[in-house]
């Protein structure tokens, strides 16, 4: 296991993969972006036309798909079989269903086992999804939980997508932020919720600068406190 291990979990749109990636950078340690492997998980299985219901099939994606998930710097690379496809699993259509994925205990259990498989591999790391500090780590150094208003959160999304050239409008996009909050934290295996020993963060009011010194400080001070 890596020798220092902070986790940033959070709802969508929160904030924690952009915070996550800028605090790798800042502290020179690994990162792990783990909605990116639900994300490739569900591209793949959608290329191959899987029925999103049916968890044997969906399975058999793992077995049969070569993944690899590259970090260099502030960038992630995500390949399927040798192809990139980093920008394709930020597609609206990806993000709609990888709530299928992320509701299947069997195939949460085999990416769990994968990203403890990668952080092992690491001195230190960073590493942000859902359920981070709940379920992956729970021994983890510093937990912290990142949240924000559905409405900003929306708003951020919308930015994100149009900077890409998606026009859907923020009342759609603040009802999929809903419909996938709802359905995080309801489900049955690693439910979206901030660990009992998480810092929470509300990120409404504050810049990525701003959360980003904020995190960096209570690693700081945590890791004075250690020495």
């Amino acid at each position: 296991m890596a020798g220092l291990i902070i986790t940033i979990d959070g709802p969508a749109a929160s904030g924690k993969s952009t915070v996550a990636q800028l605090l790798a950078e800042r502290l020179g340690v690994s990162f792990l972006d783990t909605g990116a492997m639900y994300r490739a998980v569900t591209l793949a299985a959608i290329r191959a036309g899987t029925d999103m219901n049916n968890e044997e099939k969906l399975l058999s994606i793992l077995d049969d798909v070569e993944f690899q998930f590259v970090t260099r710097g502030r960038k992630i690379t995500v390949c399927i079989d040798g192809v990139d496809v980093t920008e394709q699993i930020r597609q609206p259509e990806v993000t709609a269903k990888a709530r299928y994925i992320a509701s299947s205990a069997k195939l949460r259990n085999r990416l769990v086992q994968l990203q403890r498989q990668l952080a092992a591999g690491k001195e230190r790391i960073i590493t942000e999804g859902r359920d981070q500090g709940t379920v992956v780590f729970q021994d983890a150094d510093i937990k912290f939980y990142l949240t924000a208003d559905k409405s900003e959160r929306a708003r951020r999304r919308q930015v994100e997508l149009r900077a890409k050239g998606n026009s859907e409008s923020l009342e759609k996009i603040q009802k999929i932020i809903e419909d996938r909050d709802k359905s995080d934290e309801n489900r049955t295996v690693g439910p979206l919720k901030p660990a009992n020993d998480a810092i929470i963060v509300d990120t409404t009011d504050l810049s990525i600068k701003e959360v980003v010194e904020k995190l960096l400080c209570c690693v700081k001070e945590k890791c004075l406190k250690q020495t």
